[in-house]
């Protein structure tokens, strides 16, 4: 069992107990350190985070720039922004923050404006600053909406299943979206570990499926692996499964029809994440008219209750 050859790109050896080798987000459980300011970028950082802290940077940025711009308006004395003249120094400040505002996105009230040379000159070179950095959070709004991605469904666990008077290997699942999936293709790899403490080794199993692909994920797509005499899991027992650290690394691919360029997904199930001996349950059935209707959030329902964590 596992080739001592073959590595899909995630090490064979180390000196420490590991975690699971794919999050549930999909990302790989690796942590970059000591790499150089220039080696990051910060579009593709900004293209992948998540939308609160996007949108949260994006407020800070507008916050903080317009605040400099204010201290700067501050600084140049009274009499330099007409209109904003207050009693206090703290009215002059958030005087020359909405100035600072409404220069920034060229909205331009008119109640505020500037004067004399130095003014004005900072406020020119605010409304190009403007200008810029709007036209890049543009860019970044699209790039986020415009990039393709796969939105697909796994059920929460990997089951041990009857199969054609056998058993298998079934994990389940489904485009979350609305859009069409085509010509979607599926990898299983099944890592194990093992060795003395301090030279712990990975060795990687392709496993066969009963079915590496489907022409429409239209509905939901059961992955099934035969355990058969030539499978690297004939004769394993839960505890053998839990002895080597078994994890299940699962790589889909397919074409997106909407967007027209292909998509990729992540996922992987450890050894604790199998369930023996159930089922799954339909996830679609057919209405009154003879459409079919499917349920999506019924991607990991089993038929039956009697499964268990551990199996023999």
């Amino acid at each position: 069992m596992g080739n001592p050859t073959f590595d899909p790109g995630l090490t064979q050896q180390f000196t420490a107990p590991l975690r699971r080798v794919i999050n549930k987000d999909g990302s790989f459980n690796i942590l970059r350190r000591g790499t150089k300011w220039r080696d990051r970028h910060l579009y593709l950082h900004l293209i992948k985070t998540g939308w609160p802290e996007f949108l949260a940077m994006l407020f800070l940025a507008f916050l903080a720039v317009n605040t400099l711009f204010a201290l700067a308006y501050f600084a140049l004395g009274p009499g330099q922004l007409a209109g904003a003249e207050a009693s206090t120094a703290a009215g002059r400040f958030l005087n020359g923050f909405f100035f600072s505002a409404h220069t920034l996105s060229t909205v331009g009230y008119g109640n505020i404006a500037p004067k004399g040379l130095a003014s004005n000159f900072l406020s020119a070179f605010e409304a190009m600053v403007g200008l810029m950095g709007f036209a890049v959070a543009t860019g970044l709004l699209y790039g986020r909406f415009s990039r393709p991605t796969a939105r697909i469904g796994f059920s929460p666990h990997m089951l041990v299943a009857p199969y054609r008077g056998g058993t298998s290997l079934q994990f389940r699942i489904v485009n979350q979206r609305s859009n069409l999936l085509m010509e979607v293709e599926a990898k299983v790899l099944m890592m194990t570990v093992a060795g003395p403490p301090g030279e712990f080794k990975r060795t990687y199993d392709p496993l066969p499926l009963e079915r590496s692909g489907v022409q429409f994920l239209a509905l939901t797509w059961t992955i099934v692996h035969p355990i058969d005499e030539h499978s690297p899991l004939a004769g394993m027992t839960a505890a053998d499964l839990e002895r080597l650290q078994v994890e299940f690394l699962i790589l889909i691919k397919g074409f997106d029809d909407t967007f027209g360029q292909t998509v990729h997904a992540r996922y992987s199930y450890r050894h604790d994440e199998l369930l023996w001996g159930g089922r799954f349950a339909p996830a679609f059935d057919v209405d009154s008219r003879g459409d079919l209707v499917l349920e999506p959030d019924k991607v990991g329902a089993l038929a039956s209750a009697e499964s268990s964590p551990r199996g023999g």
